[in-house]
């Protein structure tokens, strides 16, 4: 649950600054744009100047385009560098924040710092944290905050909401779609939400560059400890022979996480800049039991039970050996014959 101090403290720092900083970590996916952009819409109607952005590469995944305020977000070398008071989302780490981590040291060391997370790994390296590990998503943390400030829904922030709602419950599919996340849900649509249109837009439009994508990783998975284990992986030539951005890898895991058997999955895919880790790695799990959040911890990342990731600059050889090693442990796994062809 979120600390009660820290949650009023937030409020009050909040209600109080007549201007706000807002962020969410590199390469944002649903939630951490839609919470952020849904404070920034509630902070501009409460009368508070706001800006809101996130590191470079500044792109989203095509599918979020829709998200209203998207246009207007702050480039990041426009994003003020030492706000009096900043407020991060669903950012479990400063480093996460790329080129915005030097605004939020300067906030921390003479001002606000403000972390808005539902993440059991993030570092609290606010001032304040506000960090709730048994919420749904950021969203949800984001919702309960604006109820305290007074601040009632409006149209946009509920898209905004929903958005990051629908998407870190995987359709309302995974085990974290509580009771509070549906009743939630049923709020932001009396309060303007088209479900069918976010539906529409974040999950029935694919850029057929995607599609090639897709296929690639496909292609090149391969199935370890008797098919409980899947890995798979992106190259750059990939993203630049098929015409796809770095961001239209988000949800491919997903994929290879409905393969028969499998526990684990794991996508590591090369990213596009050179401003970075060699290696990004996403895990996910199907079981309850398999905890991704604690391997991901063992390589310096994080997320959560079922979602999780880290960043690498070891070769993609040692990637996958490291992900092998750690299910075996994991899972008491051994012996077990690899099912991928020709092992």
């Amino acid at each position: 649950m979120t600390s009660r101090p820290d949650m009023e403290r937030a409020v009050e720092v909040i209600a109080a600054a007549p201007s706000l900083a807002l962020a969410c970590h590199v390469a944002p996916d649903g939630d951490a744009l839609g919470s952020m952009l849904a404070l920034h819409h509630l902070a501009l109607a409460a009368g508070k100047r706001s800006v809101a952005s996130w590191s470079e590469p500044f792109k989203v995944a095509p599918h979020y385009a829709y998200l209203p305020g998207l246009k207007g977000a702050t480039k990041p070398a426009d994003f003020p560098p030492c706000p009096p008071v900043m407020v991060t989302f669903d950012c479990g780490a400063l480093h996460r924040l790329g080129d915005l981590a030097a605004a939020a040291g300067a906030a921390r060391e003479g001002g606000e710092l403000i972390v808005v997370d539902h993440h059991l790994s993030n570092d609290r390296y606010g001032t304040i944290n506000v960090v709730d590990v048994d919420a749904a998503a950021t969203a949800v943390v984001v919702r309960e905050l604006a109820a305290r400030l007074g601040w009632a829904l409006n149209r946009d922030a509920a898209i905004c909401l929903y958005t990051g709602l629908v998407t870190d419950t995987g359709r309302f599919q995974y085990s974290n779609t509580t009771p509070k996340a549906l009743r939630l849900a049923a709020e932001l649509v009396e309060a303007g939400a088209d479900v069918h249109h976010i539906f529409q837009r974040v999950y029935e439009t694919v850029q057929f560059a995607k599609l090639k994508l897709l296929a690639r990783a496909l292609d090149r998975a391969q199935l370890y400890e008797g098919g409980r284990l899947v890995v798979s992986y992106l190259l750059r030539n990939d993203f630049q022979e098929v015409g796809a951005e770095e961001p239209y890898s988000e949800g491919i895991i997903d994929y290879l996480r409905q393969a028969e058997g499998a526990d684990m999955v794991a996508l590591i895919r090369e990213p596009l800049s050179d401003n970075g880790p060699t290696h990004r790695i996403s895990l996910r799990s199907s079981q309850d039991e398999m905890d991704v959040s604690a391997v991901a911890r063992k390589a310096g990342g994080g997320g959560h039970r079922q979602a999780a990731g880290f960043s690498s600059e070891d070769s993609l050889e040692g990637i996958i050996e490291f992900i092998r090693r750690e299910f075996v442990l994991a899972t008491g796994s051994v012996g077990v014959a690899d099912a991928a062809a020709g092992e």
